[in-house]
Formats: C-alpha cells, structure tokens, sequence
C-alpha cells in the first residue's frame, strides 16, 4: 500500500453496468477467494479419516454460530456502508467519516462480547443444534479455536465495505485475498503436517483473518479518500440508530439464516442423523460456490446505486437495479443445469464417502430446483437496502426465511416427507419469496424513483 494513494472508480461517469462490472470482477474473484476461508477447511476435513464423515459433520454444526457472528459484521459493518456512500454521493466528507468511526467502534464492541458469549454457551447451544456425542466432539475442537479469532472476522468482513463504497474494488478484493491465500496455504500445514485436524483448520482460519483484519484498516486509516479517524471511533447515539435501521436487514438475513441452518441441522438429526448433516453442509457449500457471481453484482452494485441516489442521478439507479437483474437471473438459470447435470462431480469435492454421495446427489436436486429465483430476492433486497429502504429490507429477510422455510423444514418431514421434505422448504421458499420481493421493489421503488429530486 505504499506509493501514491489508489485510483477509484467515478460512480457518476460513464454506462452504470460498465461501472458495476468494474466493481463486481475484482469483487467476485475476491468472494471467490473468501470463500475459500470456509469451503477449503470442508474440503480438507471432509477427506480425513479414510472418507468418514463425521468430522465433516461436526463442522457443518458449527455453521449456525459462524453465520450468528457474521450477522454481527452485517448490522454494524454493511449497515454503515450504504449510508457512507450516501454521505458521500452528496458531499457530506465529514458525516461518512464518522458513520466509519462509528461502525469500527460496535464491531469492536460487539465481537468482545461475541467471545464471552461464545464460550461460555458453546455446549449447550451445539446439542440444541443437533450434536451427537460423537460429532460434538468436532465441533467443539473447531469453535474454542475459530472463536478467539472473532474480532479479527468482524474487522476485515464488517470494514471491507468502506472500502468498496469508495470506488476501491481492488484493494478490497486484495483485502480478501491476502487472508485467504494465507487459509489455503495454512490448512494443510495446521491440518495433516502439525497433526492438529479441526483445530488445525480453525487455527488457520483466524490467522488468515488477522492478516485480513490488519490489511484493512491500514489501508482505512492510511490511504482510503475517507478515512478511519482515532477521533471518530467512539459510539454515537444519532449515528448507531442510522446503522442499525438499515443494518437491521443484514442482520435479519445472516441471523434468519443461522436459524435455518439450526432447523435443518436439528430436523435431519431426527430424521436422518448425522449423515444427512453432512450431506447438508455439502450443499450449503455447493450453494456458497454457485452463489460467488450473484454476490459480486450485489457488492459492486450497491454502492453505485448507493452514491447516485444520494445524487439524485435516479436514472442511473434504474440502470443499475435493470442490469443486476437480467445478468443475475442468466447466470443462476446456467448455474442450475451445472449442478443438476453434474451432481457427483460437485460432491466429489467434497467428500470420499460413498453412502454420503450415492444419497447426497437426490438430496441435491431437489434442494437446488429453485435456483434461479435465488436472483429476485437479491435484486430486490439489495436494492431496498441500497437506497436505504430499511422496513422492506428487513420484512422480505423475513418472510422468505422466518416465514416460508423454517416452518417449512419443521413441518414437511412430519407429514410423511422425511428428510426430503428439510431439502424441498429451499425451492419453495426461493420461488415464493424471490417473486415477492422482486415485484415489490418493482411497485414501490420504481415510483420514487420517478419523483425528480428536489
């Protein structure tokens, strides 16, 4: 980060989806490496032990408390993001510097007491996720490491935003990289040669997030347009209450989803046990991997319809939403025929088990029919949540998860389903709320964007 302080990308100049691929291609290749943080300790501890498969599932357990955490990084880290890039947009330097202060401040605040919290609930709260004796011993060697890294997670996710918001995608994308290369190459030292299995692997991940958590905010505090002031680092009544209204939407997603994942967890442990648990840490995987170009359009979207609408450039936000929209649902319907003509190839990935494949590959084609719809719900989430629409946000989170799958999962296997009813709640959900939320950004959004600013 030496040298001259990095170009950024102008989101008022030139074709809007030109600008938002300039921010989504470094953004899905840093995703794509971020992913790797995750889907490579599953990869490394699904091929241990000669193809057994319960340290697969003793990790897949501790999803719901990875993505509780994250939930976290989203309400004061994404949450802020949006309303900087609005400050921004309308010349107000000063205000989204201290938006950043006020978000490095509850991340700190909030992980702190993460740690505590982690700690000291971690067994009880495993076998209300569906442990067995046998995989919460997994799970358990997993979460006393990775949760120590905590502040280290909520630093580098919750702050990596600030940057992209500012027209940095590359040194955003480096953000992820670094640390992520860095898992890669430290797994299977933590792993196989130091002989340390899953708490190899959770070793490995917080020392990649570290070297993530200080890259970002030497670059926030050193060379970024808007920077990460010590003065503004303190909690701000005005400020927080701005955050969490709009952040309450991530927070509502990522938490929604930590409860899903506990339903499905808790649901298949009854009515398959420990190797549909597996299975189903399998295809939140596959899903994680076929979700990377979506994302990448979502992150380098928002920022742009962020800054434009703070502008009032509001045609330039319909092009942007236009654009998301089309190239989302292409790449998803693509997407869908990979995974259902190609199955084994993806679960290979994965895992040497052949009871756990030969079960996993019916169990993933009904789980992914609905794929495609997956790109309404974030158009239109993203959208609502870009241009600060915080009570849309917050209820379409809700209803396409709260609403339609968890009760879904709870409810299908007992009506004679089984395990195929946990993995038929994804597609209906995905079609039902993906259609609803879409339609209704369409209705409501488009109509205010139609009003010319004052």
């Amino acid at each position: 980060m030496s040298g001259k302080r990095a170009s950024h990308i102008d989101f008022s100049k030139g074709p809007v989806w030109k600008i938002i691929v300039a921010q989504a291609l470094p953004l899905m290749l840093a995703n794509l490496v971020q992913l790797l943080y995750n889907v490579v300790d599953r990869i490394y501890i699904g091929h241990m032990d000669a193809g057994d498969s319960t340290a697969l599932t003793g990790i897949g357990l501790t999803f719901p408390i990875v993505t509780f955490i994250t939930a976290f990084a989203a309400l004061f880290g994404w949450g802020g993001a949006p309303l900087f890039a609005m400050a921004d947009g309308k010349g107000e330097k000063d205000h989204a510097e201290r938006i950043l202060g006020s978000s490095a401040f509850l991340l700190i605040i909030s992980g702190a007491v993460l740690i505590c919290a982690g700690y000291a609930f971690m067994k009880p709260v495993l076998y209300l996720l569906g442990a067995s004796d046998v995989s919460y011993t997994y799970a358990a060697a997993y979460l006393r490491v990775y949760l120590a890294g905590t502040l280290f997670a909520m630093l580098s996710n919750g702050l990596n935003g600030y940057i992209n918001a500012q027209g940095f995608p590359r040194i955003g994308m480096a953000s992820v990289m670094i640390g992520s290369v860095a898992n890669v190459l430290l797994d299977p030292v933590f792993i196989f040669a130091l002989g340390l299995g899953v708490r190899g692997a959770a070793a490995a991940t917080i020392i990649s997030q570290l070297i993530s958590a200080v890259w970002v905010c030497a670059f926030l505090v050193r060379k970024a347009r808007l920077r990460l002031k010590a003065e503004n680092i303190h909690f701000d009544k005005g400020i927080t209450r701005e955050i969490c209204s709009l952040g309450a939407s991530n927070f509502v997603m990522q938490g929604t989803t930590c409860f899903v994942q506990a339903a499905c967890n808790s649901t298949l442990q009854i009515f398959g046990g420990d190797l549909f648990i597996g299975i189903m840490t399998i295809l939140n995987s596959i899903r994680d991997i076929f979700m990377l170009p979506v994302h990448g359009l979502i992150s380098g979207g928002q920022p742009v319809m962020s800054f434009n609408y703070g502008a009032g450039s509001y045609d330039r936000v319909k092009d942007a939403i236009h654009f998301n929209t089309i190239a989302g649902m292409v790449y998803t319907a693509a997407a869908w025929l990979l995974i259902v003509i190609f199955p084994r190839v993806w679960f290979s990935i994965f895992t040497d088990d052949a009871a756990m494949a030969a079960q996993g590959v019916h169990s993933l084609r009904i789980y992914f029919f609905g794929f495609v719809f997956m790109s309404l719900q974030f158009a239109g989430q993203s959208t609502f949540q870009a241009l600060g629409d915080a009570k849309h946000a917050i209820f379409f989170s809700l209803l396409r998860k709260a609403f339609i799958v968890i009760p879904l999962t709870l409810i299908l296997p007992r009506i004679g389903l089984g395990t195929e009813g946990v993995f038929m709640a994804e597609p209906v959900s995905n079609a039902i709320g993906g259609i609803a939320c879409y339609l209704t950004m369409r209705n409501t959004v488009y109509k205010k964007l139609e009003t010319p600013p004052e």
